[in-house]
């Protein structure tokens, strides 16, 4: 079977951003993971969610070294096939461009990468440099430009990071980001704001935020899921740890998935 190049995989992954139904892209963080959620039918992208795999390897979120990011995100892309992978590069590391080019080389067809609000002009200059990276190597990469104007926000008012993320959400699209993506719960109004005030928008799905339909009826592009999906999964298996303790046995509903 001939798989789709890489070119292909990103202009898909760039479709689905362009498209008026919400991208729901479940995070994975290892290959099991990753197979599991490509099992599924409704599986038309996959994420990866950097705090997951940090946490994989015994790192904090954020100071994984890419070399490992890579490699695992690279086996990933092997078990995807056809189905484009977009990874969490956190903050681009310190050159983004070289971290777009050795992306690219493992066959990621989009990425998150996060601003951590630096000044106003470097963050925007290192997703310029990012894009014109993908550029020359001839992939359409869709660039998930992450802003944390409202999560790293501290005691200003909400009102102020939201201004500061709709200005760095524009400039980033400017840049050629594909789609801007702004953490944080955001309510029905926020998001409308975020929406109309930057364009193409990407949210994480959190406890108490709003379900995906409601987000795509509000016209925000896409919506992920961050470390919550291991943190669910780590928290099934601790359940069970614990009930396996008390002496109990594993449910005749698991499934073969590994």
């Amino acid at each position: 079977m001939t798989i789709l190049s890489l070119e292909d995989r990103a202009r898909r992954l760039r479709d689905l951003h362009a498209a008026p139904e919400i991208l729901r892209v479940v995070n994975v963080w290892d290959v099991v993971s990753a197979k599991a959620v490509l099992a599924l039918p409704e599986t038309q992208a996959i994420a990866t969610a950097g705090h997951s795999i940090a946490a994989s390897f015994g790192y904090d979120d954020g100071t994984i070294p890419l070399e490992t990011t890579l490699d695992m995100v690279g086996r990933i892309v092997a078990a995807a096939g056809d189905v484009p992978v977009s990874a969490d590069l956190d903050d681009g590391y310190d050159d983004t461009a070289e971290t777009v080019r050795r992306a690219i080389g493992v066959g990621i067809a989009g990425a998150n990468m996060e601003d951590r609000l630096r000044p106003f002009d470097e963050s925007v200059a290192r997703v310029a440099a990012a894009v014109r990276a993908a550029e020359a190597e001839g992939v359409p990469f869709a660039l998930n430009a992450r802003t944390d104007a409202v999560v790293r926000g501290g005691d200003r008012p909400i009102e102020e990071s939201i201004t500061d993320a709709i200005a760095r959400g524009r400039a980033f699209l400017d840049a050629g980001a594909d789609v801007v993506f702004v953490p944080g719960r955001l309510d029905a109004e926020t998001a409308a704001r975020l929406v109309e005030g930057i364009g193409r928008l990407s949210v994480i799905g959190v406890p108490g935020a709003l379900h995906a339909a409601e987000y795509e009826k509000l016209g925000v592009a896409r919506i992920s899921y961050g470390p919550l999906t291991q943190r669910v999964a780590l928290t099934a298996y601790q359940d069970l740890a614990a009930d396996l303790y008390r002496d109990g046995v594993i449910p005749e509903s698991t499934r073969a998935l590994n």
